[in-house]
């Protein structure tokens, strides 16, 4: 199983789902589902979203 810590990291830079979702080029709705578990990212989303974040894939995914 794949945990994320996108809602704290989006929160740290008071993001909303919408923004983040623009910034990486999907629906807010797929942001909505990868912070709630229902939906795994490809590499390339997840190494977007770190990018976004300014920090490294690590930081936000973890694999349990």
């Amino acid at each position: 199983m794949i945990r994320n810590r996108i809602r704290e990291h989006r929160a740290r830079l008071g993001m909303k789902q919408e923004d983040l979702a623009r910034l990486v080029g999907v629906r807010r709705e797929t942001i909505g589902n990868l912070e709630k578990g229902k939906y795994n990212p490809s590499l390339a989303l997840a190494w977007h979203i770190a990018e976004v974040f300014g920090v490294r894939i690590e930081d936000v995914f973890t694999v349990e």
